[in-house]
């Protein structure tokens, strides 16, 4: 298997190129979605390709497949994938991939799916990948409803639609006999949601790991909007800590909850200032807070978990560093009230880790996915958001996430759906760029 050449020196100056553009491009508030021209020959090789007989059967395969589609899509569903827990979901996603065929197909030391399908040249390795996990936590009744084409359950849509056209684009590949020059990995990942932290992409690319040349993702709704930039995040679960004990009798004894109060209180205010200059899109949002066993007790332990984000990685680290210190203060001002017992202590403990990044508009794969969106009609948007891209495009390789097409909604919720409204196109269009950047071989 070939393997990258990532030394820190070579990583830390395209972290460095790509944060740094998205900082000096970024001077204003975004909208989440940009225009940007479509260059003609990345139009004209589109067009020239979608014309080819090869890709024209592929197409008709993909209508053909639809009743397969849906079948693979509903059993995906059905199979829980909470957090940290996708291995059913994997071992059936293994299974589908190699019955699909595949030269190679394994599950990772992370727990990602990879089936490889070889290329006539074997020099470029392109990544086409769904993620598997879900939002829903164990339990979950996952079971798919029907109404007419419009199917209901939890993940429907995030991101079971997505596996469902990695697998139909392999599927019409080998049945039209499509070859590539490069290396074709068709990849379900693990840990893309919420607390996964993006794991299973940052197990692929790793110091060290494969060489992968280009990445798509599958993931999202619609068929115009093409991620090319990654929204960065920090996220933290900070805990204080203390001896606890009754509110009456052992008054004066440092409080956790008061800590954790003033803690906020003070970040909120510090971060408030430094959000008031001219500062690129940044926010950050305490979004659970907990601790304590009665009314009547001094807490032993009060917690909270804060995401902070930003189109820029300065800008993020910026805010960060004031949320440590705000943390750190906080503590050193509680404990000099305190009138008797130990110190209370806190635990800071960094849960997720997103960097920021951009691929520019003028990138092949990115004039490719924007060609073959208008190829099928829609006018490309490009955008900002939180994917299993942010790793790849933090590091300066070709990345970009893609919807699912259809029509759908109620995300993360336990009335998600998804309609199968021309629902094929995505799988079309998905295929199309797939080969474009793959090279087809005549």
């Amino acid at each position: 298997m070939k393997r990258s050449k990532f030394i820190n020196a070579i990583c830390g100056t395209a972290i460095a190129v790509f944060f740094a553009s998205s900082c000096e491009t970024r001077t204003e508030p975004v909208t989440d979605e940009d225009e940007v021209e479509t260059a003609p020959e990345y139009i004209d090789e589109m067009t020239e390709l979608a014309d080819h007989p090869l890709i024209r059967e592929a197409f008709d395969i993909i209508l053909e497949l639809e009743e397969r589609t849906l079948e693979d899509h509903i059993k995906i569903t059905e199979i829980p994938a909470p957090p940290f827990m996708e291995d059913e979901r994997a071992a059936a996603f293994l299974d589908m991939i190699r019955e699909a065929g595949v030269d190679e197909a394994y599950i990772d030391d992370e727990g990602n799916v990879i089936g490889i399908r070889e290329g006539t040249k074997g020099d470029r390795v392109l990544v086409l990948s769904a993620h598997m996990d879900t939002v829903f936590p164990e339990g979950t009744d996952v079971t798919v409803r029907m109404s007419g084409d419009t199917l209901f359950a939890p993940g429907v849509g995030d991101d079971s639609r997505g596996m469902a056209i990695v697998l139909t684009v392999l599927r019409a590949m080998n049945k039209a006999g499509i070859e590539t020059e490069g290396d074709v990995w068709f990849v379900g990942t693990v840990g893309e949601e919420g607390l996964g932290d993006l794991r299973g992409v940052k197990h692929l690319f790793r110091e060290g790991g494969p060489q992968i040349d280009a990445f798509i993702s599958v993931d999202g709704a619609g068929d115009s909007r093409i991620v090319n930039q990654g929204l960065g995040s920090v996220r933290y679960r900070t805990t204080f800590k203390g001896p606890g004990g009754h509110s009456w009798g052992a008054f004066g004894l440092g409080n956790p909850a008061h800590a954790l109060a003033q803690a906020i209180n003070m970040f909120d205010e510090k971060a408030g200032e430094f959000l008031a200059g001219d500062v690129p899109r940044t926010s950050y949002n305490v979004g659970r807070i907990g601790g304590g066993t009665s009314i009547n007790s001094i807490p032993y332990e009060s917690w909270m978990e804060v995401d902070m984000r930003s189109v820029c990685h300065d800008h993020l680290m910026e805010i960060e560093s004031i949320y440590v210190e705000a943390m750190k203060k906080a503590l050193e001002e509680q404990n000099s009230k305190r009138a008797s017992g130990r110190p209370l202590e806190i635990d800071l403990d960094k849960i997720g880790d997103r960097p920021s990044g951009e691929i520019k508009p003028s990138t092949p794969l990115v004039q490719r996915a924007m060609a073959a969106a208008k190829q099928f009609g829609f006018e490309p948007r490009l955008a900002r958001s939180s994917t299993d891209s942010n790793i790849p495009i933090s590091l300066g390789i070709p990345a970009v996430t893609i919807g699912r097409g259809g029509a759908g909604g109620a995300n993360h919720s336990l009335d998600e759906w998804w309609a199968n409204i021309d629902g094929h196109i995505a799988i079309q269009r998905t295929l199309l760029v797939t080969v474009a950047e793959a090279g087809l071989a005549r």
